[in-house]
């Protein structure tokens, strides 16, 4: 049985780890897989069809803990705690649910001191006492006696004393002071760990289309010689086709990750495929995880030549390797009584969308299997990729767009840039 620490408004956990406000998905699942083996039985709870209209969620059956993520920043919304007979709780060191100490109001009023009065809620025939950043829930099921509930409206609230003996049936840690309104908080500093996130991208774009990224990054920074005084910083950088890899490394720092690429499968679709001579090398990727973004770079001139943007929708192959990416791409738009438009599609549009916006269809698309081995089969079922403006659109089966792909200007090998020179 698990034994926690409860810090109102903040987090849940104990001297191994802890579930933070404002964590990261990943960070959640992090700690999931490096303690596997004392707890089990996790599920991941999400809508296949509407990603956005709940929240994710991962809930330790095992342990009666439920971790509600935000739909769209994918951060720690609530941790709900939702059978109290799986775990033990205390707050400040001092238990007020175990085996031996039932979580009575009384319990509750001796270990977090006094609130305001229960609100019931008649249509879940619930008591809610509610602290800052904490909330305890009472049901009618528990008491012996089930007495009359007249609302007292005289405060404007239906808020009426607990009954004595009355028992937890759920307990909810979140951030302000309402259940309902409550937000998923900013990142804490803890949950940074060295890295670097990506508030948001914005595609760059010339007369022809993509020609880079502007990305705004989040950093837990020091004053200099203060290592205690850390705070959050903001900053832009920009990353172009034809950066080389020693550009990228001073803008972005190093990747998490560099893979090399082994064959290219959408080879078959470029023109005249079989003219292509072989090369002698790979060319590589950068894996920015916590930025959503992958970085490919030609072998031979170790330039980039494509960006790759993961949105990390639940149900796609590739789901909690990456970040979310908030994305902007600007998408050139002919009407047909004026000159052409700009208008954006974002880490939530939907495919259907994009193609009215574009007011005529898009050709056929190409269908994405992956798998890990040939003999392994995808559970989530194949994607679809359409060609658009120098961009390659991944959209899963439900409509949402997996990833995008913004390819560089084609040039002749033939052709040198100014910068190509020797100096």
């Amino acid at each position: 049985m698990l034994d926690l620490e409860v810090v109102p408004e903040r987090s849940l956990g104990n001297e191994q780890w802890e579930f933070t406000l404002g964590m990261p998905l990943a960070q959640a699942v992090a700690i999931l897989q490096k303690h596997c083996r004392i707890i089990k039985n996790v599920q991941v709870l999400y809508s296949e069809q509407s990603p956005l209209s709940h929240d994710l969620i991962l809930n330790l059956t095992q342990d009666g803990i439920k971790l509600l993520f935000d739909a769209f920043n994918q951060r720690l919304k609530v941790i709900e705690v939702y059978d109290l007979t799986k775990v033990k709780l205390k707050y400040c060191g001092v238990h007020f649910n175990s085996q031996a100490i039932a979580p009575t109001i009384e319990q509750i009023d001796q270990s977090f001191g006094a609130t305001h009065p229960g609100v019931y809620n008649s249509a879940e025939q619930l008591f809610h006492l509610n602290f800052r950043g904490l909330s305890f829930s009472f049901q009618l099921d528990s008491w012996a006696e089930t007495p009359k509930y007249e609302p007292n409206f005289a405060h404007g609230l239906a808020s009426l004393q607990i009954p004595h003996g009355a028992t937890v049936k759920r307990m909810y840690i979140y951030n302000g002071n309402s259940l309902q309104d409550t937000k998923a908080p900013l990142m804490p500093l803890s949950c940074f760990l060295g890295n670097v996130y990506a508030e948001n991208v914005d595609v760059l774009r010339d007369g022809t289309g993509p020609s880079g990224l502007r990305l705004r990054l989040l950093t837990a920074g020091c004053a200099p010689g203060v290592l205690a005084d850390a705070k959050m910083r903001v900053f832009e950088r920009c990353v172009y086709f034809g950066d080389s890899c020693q550009d990228v490394l001073s803008t972005l720092g190093s990747p998490h990750k560099v893979f090399y690429k082994s064959e290219d499968k959408m080879k078959i679709h470029s023109p005249s495929p079989h003219k292509q001579v072989p090369s002698k090398c790979n060319d590589y990727f950068f894996n920015y995880f916590t930025l959503g973004v992958d970085i490919l770079f030609d072998a031979n001139t170790h330039k980039v030549k494509k960006f790759v943007l993961h949105t990390n929708y639940p149900g796609h192959y590739n789901f909690n390797i990456y970040h979310r990416c908030e994305f902007k791409i600007p998408l050139a738009v002919k009407r047909d009584s004026a000159d052409s438009q700009t208008e954006t599609c974002t880490t939530y549009s939907k495919w259907d969308s994009i193609q009215d916006l574009l007011g005529h269809p898009v050709e056929k698309p190409v269908v994405l299997h992956r798998s890990s081995s040939p003999n392994n089969t995808n559970p989530f079922g194949s994607t679809f990729c359409f060609g658009l403006q120098r961009m390659i659109f991944e959209v899963m089966q439900n409509n949402h767009i997996a990833s995008v792909t913004l390819y560089g200007p084609a040039r002749p090998s033939s052709q040198l840039r100014t910068s190509d020179l020797p100096q």
